[in-house]
């Protein structure tokens, strides 16, 4: 699956099963449910988790909090789009190049 197509699956409201929580998270995001999208981040204990995370405060406009979970993810804030940074994330989860 490319990350178009989880995009795409996800705003259908027909996500796959059984994703990972930072992808899990990414999903709930395209669906427009923040909150959800959070609690998926937040269960996780790694740099993806933390990554997600950031971009979601990044996208809620906490700023500072965002720039506490890119760095905890070995990141720094993109320049671009909102909607670049999630394919971004969604490719590098699925293994895809960037």
């Amino acid at each position: 699956m490319t990350a178009e197509e989880l995009l795409r699956a996800a705003q259908a409201g027909v996500p796959p099963p059984g994703l990972p929580g930072p992808l899990r998270a990414l999903v709930e995001d395209a669906r427009g449910d923040w909150e959800a999208a959070h609690a998926a981040a937040q269960a996780g204990d790694d740099a993806a988790s933390a990554w997600v995370h950031a971009y979601l405060h990044r996208k809620e406009g906490d700023l500072g909090n965002a720039g506490y979970w890119y760095n905890r993810a070995g990141r720094v804030k993109p320049a671009g789009t909102l909607e670049e940074e999630w394919l971004a994330i969604a490719r590098a989860l699925l293994g895809q190049p960037g």
